[in-house]
């Protein structure tokens, strides 16, 4: 059973995204939205983090033109009708409050 991961929170803050990372599954996708778009930060622990690992990673791109921030040829960069539907083709979507 996949799984929609969805973080919104900066991961300068918590553990969320290190959480996250830990039990994230092959079949599953990652989307980073709101203020957890810093993540994509070049030269943070966080982008390694995202970097070292095979994701399917997607990014809110209204989210990470509003911060100032680009996203890496290794992330997906999708609008909020394409969230919609990964949303439906996941099995679930966990969003981490």
């Amino acid at each position: 059973m996949s799984t929609l991961h969805v973080l919104s929170h900066s991961p300068f803050g918590d553990d969320r995204l290190t959480s996250c990372l830990r039990i994230i599954g092959a079949n599953d996708g990652l989307l980073l939205s709101g203020d957890a778009v810093y993540a994509l930060q070049p030269g943070t622990a966080p982008f390694d983090a995202l970097n070292t690992r095979e994701l399917n990673l997607f990014v809110l791109a209204e989210d990470a033109q509003a911060r100032a921030v680009s996203v890496p040829g290794w992330a997906t960069s999708i609008d909020y009708p394409a969230f919609v539907g990964l949303s439906i083709r996941y099995d679930k979507v966990n969003t981490w409050l």
